[in-house]
């Protein structure tokens, strides 16, 4: 509760407004997209807000290549944050919340 997630494309923040193939979930964090296009190869960063902490945090870029074979192994990609359902923390302590890609 309290998190929110935005995700960052090539240094520019994803306005998913007028996306219909892009999709962030505020519940998970995660970022989906559909019928992947050249123009969507690039890094994406995964961004998460806490208002009541009044923090901003940012994972590593995730690079998206496409595969010139058009062949998919076993799963579809996807980019996507997990995180426990509750995370405790000391004040003053550091936390560390990581996204990661999934895919071949």
């Amino acid at each position: 509760p309290g998190l929110s997630y935005t995700w960052i494309f090539n240094n520019n923040t994803l306005d998913l407004q007028e996306d219909s193939r892009r999709f962030v979930s505020q519940a998970t964090g995660n970022l989906y997209l559909a019928k992947v296009e050249p123009w969507d190869v690039g890094n994406y960063t995964c961004a998460v807000s806490s208002a009541q902490a009044q923090r901003r945090v940012w994972g590593p870029p995730t690079a998206l290549t496409l595969r010139g074979d058009g062949v998919m192994g076993e799963y579809e990609p996807k980019i996507e944050v997990r995180f426990p359902e509750t995370t405790y923390a000391a004040k003053g302590s550091s936390v560390r919340l990581e996204c990661f890609a999934l895919g071949k």
